[in-house]
C-alpha cells in the first residue's frame, strides 16, 4: 500500500464524516458555533492531510512487524467496544477496562496497567465533570458518584 491510497481512504473518511456531521443540531442553543463544529473541523483535518497524500504521495510503505496486524485490529475491537460500553459501564468503568486491554497491547503489565487505568479515568472523570463542568455517564457507578 502507498500513501496515496491512504490519502484517497482519508479523502472517503473526510466525506463521510462531513455527511454524517452536517445533520447534527442541538434542541437547545449550546454554544455559539453548537455541536456539529467538532466533527466537521475534524472532516477538514482528516481531509487536508489526504489532499496532502495525494499530492506527496507515491511513496512504498514498510510492512509491519510480525504480529502487528493483529494488535491493530485488536485495538480497533477494543475501541468499538468501548464505544458501546460507554454508556452502560460509565466514563470510569469503561475508560479503566479501557486502558487495561491497550496497554497490555503494547506490553504493560496487568497490575501497572489496571492501577495506571483506575486512577487516568477517575482523576479524568473529577476534571471534566467537576472542573470543566461536562457531563459523562456514571453508568454502574451512579450510587457512588
Amino acid at each position: 500500500m502507498n500513501d496515496r491510497i491512504l490519502g484517497v481512504a482519508a479523502l472517503a473518511l473526510a466525506a463521510f464524516m462531513t455527511a454524517a456531521g452536517w445533520g447534527i443540531e442541538a434542541p437547545f442553543a449550546y454554544e455559539p458555533v453548537g455541536p456539529r463544529a467538532f466533527p466537521l473541523l475534524l472532516a477538514l483535518i482528516i481531509g487536508l492531510c489526504g489532499l496532502w497524500l495525494i499530492y506527496k504521495g507515491g511513496h512504498q510503505v514498510e510492512a509491519n512487524p510480525p504480529g502487528a496486524n493483529a494488535r491493530i485490529a485488536l485495538m480497533m475491537g477494543f475501541a468499538v467496544a468501548y464505544a458501546f460500553l460507554f454508556q452502560w459501564l460509565g466514563f470510569v468503568i469503561a475508560t479503566t477496562l479501557m486502558t487495561i486491554f491497550v496497554g497490555r497491547l503494547f506490553g504493560g503489565g496487568w497490575i501497572k496497567c489496571a492501577i495506571g487505568g483506575a486512577v487516568m479515568s477517575v482523576l479524568f472523570f473529577l476534571l471534566f465533570d467537576k472542573v470543566l463542568d461536562v457531563v459523562l455517564p456514571t453508568g454502574l457507578l451512579e450510587t457512588l458518584i
